[in-house]
């Protein structure tokens, strides 16, 4: 605040030079200012280390420095980190249809491409936006499998069809790690070999201060709220920490298929997967971004764009304000980022080691429980697209896009417009149009445990195109749900759909009882 004004200060009777001179002042004083703010955050962490258990030590002080690094590029950036009038649309060859890569057909070595690959899931998220304790992954999905469970099963399938040994690697976070270990001990008779390595735990900061608000290494008790993990684009730097990127180019391998583990759609493709082991032009790809075409859900999502010559995404958060409808736009940024991404080991190897990866800074402001504000700073792994060479955007179907993020998400994929086959979701043949229907459970449903308390069982949605359901309501068995369905129970009203009900293009309010006798 003191900083702010006094750089507000006029200079009397000020002339050009005197003008240019103050701005000098105001920057250089702006500078000073940084400088001084770096090392009193320099001064802070080096306290926090010092209460690192010795076993602790080393990691520590690699999530501490990587920190160091990422604030001192945050305060060195100003404004928002696009211009936007350099983005233009990618080139037509820079994105590639899906149809074109399925059509040069498969390798007769199938088994020899898939063994230069490793399946890595980003695993640091917990289930608290849909009411459950532990890690997300964890949750029952279908026919009471998790999210592991799936992912699993789709590389056991692979291994074994094509007699390969493609490894699962597990990204977690200090939130998810202990509950994730537990759990692995039941894939021991699998034929997969799982790993894990955590991504890094840096400090929340004072959204006034700019200071860290942990005391010590501990997050238990107070400290609890006082870490977090950096986001996803922290995957590059925390797997060659590991040591499991150089054991991984030791064994042969050449690329990682990254995806979030709960994109029920993210399986492996073996048309992407031979392109980028024998590309078209000899050339060969260090980092395949798969998107897919936006509809109006999707607005928010991140956008491939051509920047100062370079294929670039683009987040919503980085762009003007002026420009925010601009960006949102379904005929002008026609698609989005699925996060399924198809990178080379030997490029993530020297680009870490040249200190070269280059992603925006995304401040993520949060009010902790006892009401203080703090901001983390993170970083995405898509946005690393623009630091490596030859990078590509393959335009995919829809059906590699099926993220689970909440129980409306949860009731279309638990519901027979799906099949499940090897742990891989496929839509009906029975279901006569592509598309998904769009559903919206209301606030009553938001749990995972209140959901599954109201549906008796998942209903008939073959011929559905659009459910929303508000307020206190229940479904018995057998329900059929087309066309276009709208329950609405107002408050202190109830609705109870009775076993058996086929609603069409209907809408249901007001208060429906049924009642045992």
């Amino acid at each position: 605040m003191q900083a702010m004004l006094l750089l507000q200060l006029q200079v009397p009777g000020s002339t050009d030079l005197s003008k240019a001179m103050s701005q000098d002042g105001a920057s250089q004083f702006q500078e000073v200012i940084r400088q001084e703010l770096e090392l009193s955050v320099k001064k802070e962490l080096e306290k926090i280390l010092t209460t690192a258990p010795s076993h602790e030590f080393e990691h520590t002080k690699k999530d501490l420095d990587g920190f160091r690094k990422l604030f001192h590029r945050f305060l060195q950036e100003k404004g928002p980190s696009v211009d936007w009038g350099k983005i233009q649309r990618p080139p037509e060859d820079s994105i590639q249809p899906y149809e074109k890569v399925k059509a040069r057909g498969l390798p007769d070595n199938i088994s020899s491409v898939l063994n230069k690959l490793v399946v890595v899931k980003l695993n640091g998220g917990l289930g608290t936006s849909m009411g459950c304790k532990g890690p997300k992954s964890l949750i029952g999905v279908r026919n009471e499998n998790t999210f592991l469970d799936l992912t699993v099963q789709q590389i056991e399938h692979l291994n074994k069809t094509y007699d390969t040994d493609v490894p699962l690697v597990l990204m977690n976070s200090f939130n998810t790690d202990e509950d994730t270990k537990k759990i692995l001990q039941k894939y021991n008779h699998c034929r997969v070999k799982i790993y894990t390595f955590n991504q890094s735990r840096y400090p929340r900061i004072n959204k006034e201060s700019l200071l860290p608000v942990a005391k010590d290494v501990s997050y238990s008790g107070e400290n609890t709220e006082a870490w977090y993990p950096p986001g996803h684009g922290d995957i590059y730097a925390s797997f060659y920490n590991s040591g499991l990127l150089d054991t991984f180019i030791g064994e042969g391998k050449e690329y990682i298929f990254v995806s979030n583990i709960d994109n029920l759609g993210a399986t492996v493709d073996l048309y992407i997967l031979n392109h980028l082991m024998n590309p078209p032009n000899g050339k060969p790809c260090e980092f395949v971004m798969e998107v897919t075409n936006k509809t109006r859900a999707d607005v928010k999502g991140g956008t491939l764009t051509q920047y100062e010559g370079k294929l670039r995404l683009v987040e919503i958060a980085q762009v003007p304000k002026a420009h925010v409808d601009e960006f949102k736009s379904v005929s002008k940024f026609k698609i989005f980022n699925t996060n399924n991404l198809w990178i080379s080991l030997a490029a993530v190897k020297r680009l870490q080691e040249q200190n070269a990866i280059d992603m925006e800074i995304i401040v993520n402001p949060k009010t902790l429980d006892g009401g203080l504000n703090v901001i983390q700073l993170e970083t995405a792994v898509g946005a690393a697209i623009k630091s490596f060479e030859n990078s590509l955007g393959i335009n995919v179907p829809r059906s590699r896009f099926l993220p689970v993020k909440t129980t409306s998400d949860l009731l279309l994929v638990m519901s027979n417009l799906y099949s499940l086959n090897a742990g891989s979701l496929t839509m009906s043949e029975k279901r006569e149009f592509p598309t998904v229907p769009l559903v919206k459970l209301g606030s009553s449903f938001t749990k995972v445990q209140d959901y599954l308390r109201r549906f008796e069982s998942i209903p008939d949605m073959l011929e559905l195109d659009h459910l929303t359901v508000s307020g206190d309501v229940t479904f018995g068995k057998n329900v059929s749900l087309k066309g276009t369905v709208i329950i609405i129970a107002n408050h202190g009203d109830r609705i109870d759909i009775p076993p058996g009900a086929v609603l069409e293009n209907k809408i249901v309010s007001g208060n429906l009882r049924i009642l045992d006798h």
